[in-house]
């Protein structure tokens, strides 16, 4: 039986740290083969929902059903771009606001792949990858969150 690639999760519990991405930025110095970078933080917002503050999000997800989905978007993107890295991150659990929840950092030769990889896949993982937030206020009442 043919052995299965086990590929990395994209899922952090919790905030993705400031150390995490500048941990993945300095791991790519040392690929000169590389001329641009785009990296995309989504941050939790403090909105103001019916006279109520946004405190953090609770993020949940489809894991293995996400997963596969995100594989299938960065083949995808790949096929698309002239990459040489991609990667990405999101959070489940709490996160709370102020704090990073998806980190994704693509690297390419040239800026406009770099850019518009990192655009592509943005889009697409909030459109269609089962990975749902919980708005949870100041009060500690909630409702779920729709992607804008």
């Amino acid at each position: 039986m043919a052995e299965v690639e086990k590929r990395k999760s994209i899922f952090t519990e919790g905030a993705i740290t400031p150390q995490k991405i500048a941990e993945s930025i300095a791991h790519h110095q040392v690929k000169t083969d590389i001329g641009a970078h785009d990296i995309f933080l989504g941050q939790v917002r403090a909105d103001i929902i019916d006279n109520k503050v946004v405190a953090g999000i609770e993020y949940t997800a489809y894991e293995e059903m996400a997963e596969k989905r995100i594989y299938e978007l960065r083949e995808t993107t790949f096929e698309k771009f002239d990459l040489k890295c991609l990667h990405i991150y999101h959070s489940l659990g709490r996160v709370n606001a102020g704090e990073i929840c998806l980190f994704v950092f693509s690297s390419s030769p040239h800026r406009d792949d770099a850019m518009g990889a990192t655009r592509f896949i943005v889009e697409e993982i909030k459109a269609n990858v089962p990975i749902f937030g919980k708005e949870i206020f100041e009060d500690s009442s909630y409702q779920w969150k729709t992607n804008k």
